[in-house]
């Protein structure tokens, strides 16, 4: 059977896994992020020649983040890692490995990895909300990724969720709903620095009760329902798949489908309730992903 060798590039390591056909993965690693564009290119590079053999790989396939312009195979806009940003990755490591290469942005990647193998399997259109630092996502339409004419397609977090009225401000949902914005918000009222608070504590103080980590926390919920019922009915998707670590927290969807009760039970005009599903593949999505992108792109599938 063909195998392809499928890489996720972060921002302190690049972690890659041998995937066949049937999305199933073979082998897995990481390599240490380098100094230099130089010496990145050959860490990939010496890691795809040392296993092309052995697992008869036939592509490569890269999640990246940033502004991934796919059909050139380069990435725009900004990173943890600045000099990713402007080199051809197609052109580069086709030259040094000599095997096809297919490169998208990481969140679509999550998203298509969800929709061939996971949580959105049987739809044919969904979309895609990841909450972490900000709120990202990916729409797809017919299995594949709809990135709009301006390459905003799925970039949810710039949509407005709440106004301060006092400050005359739009908030965005990136601004005041992701996991970020809560625990800035919690450690703000506190009195707490962000450099010794993080999601994770945010959390933590909610679970023990804390009465402004439930309050903000529970803000969060009803950000992140009024987030979802606007995916809804400005797309109309068969399904809404939540990604990031925060929504692998127990309990976490519940308090979801909770806070769209509300939204719907409070609004007579809406007949639709969103059906919100747990991404299933967790940090493998980006990788599966990037290997149905690579299909895809190279008519295999």
């Amino acid at each position: 059977m063909n195998n392809y060798i499928s890489f996720d590039i972060g921002g302190s390591a690049v972690k890659w896994s041998i995937i066949n056909l049937n999305g199933e993965f073979l082998d897995n690693g990481k390599i240490s992020v380098t100094k230099t564009i130089d010496e990145f290119f050959k860490s990939i590079a010496d890691k795809v020649n040392e296993l092309k053999d052995k697992h008869q790989l036939k592509g490569v396939a890269i999640s990246a983040p940033g502004a991934v312009d796919s059909v050139v195979g380069t990435i725009g806009g900004s990173s943890a890692l600045p000099y990713i940003h402007g080199p051809n990755f197609k052109v580069i490591l086709n030259e040094m490995t000599n095997l096809p290469i297919e490169i998208e942005n990481d969140a679509n990647c999550a998203a298509l990895g969800e929709c061939w193998r996971g949580a959105a399997m049987d739809a044919n259109d969904s979309a895609f909300v990841v909450c972490g630092t900000g709120i990202g996502g990916a729409l797809i339409k017919d299995k594949k990724i709809h990135t709009g004419i301006h390459k905003h397609g799925g970039e949810f977090g710039y949509c407005f969720v709440d106004i301060d009225v006092v400050n005359k401000k739009y908030l965005s949902w990136s601004r005041a709903g992701s996991t970020f914005a809560v625990a800035k918000a919690i450690a703000d009222r506190k009195g707490i620095s962000m450099d010794e608070f993080n999601g994770i504590k945010a959390f933590e103080l909610y679970d023990n009760g804390d009465e402004i980590a439930v309050e903000e926390v529970n803000k969060f919920f009803r950000y992140m329902a009024l987030g979802i019922y606007n995916i809804q009915y400005t797309y109309d998707p068969e399904v809404i798949i939540l990604g990031g670590a925060i929504c692998e927290r127990k309990g976490f969807l519940e308090e979801v489908n909770k806070k769209l009760d509300e939204v719907m039970n409070n609004n007579n005009d809406a007949t639709v309730r969103p059906l919100v599903k747990i991404c299933e593949y967790g940090n493998n999505a980006n990788k599966l992903g990037a290997l149905y992108n690579f299909l895809q792109k190279q008519a295999l599938i």
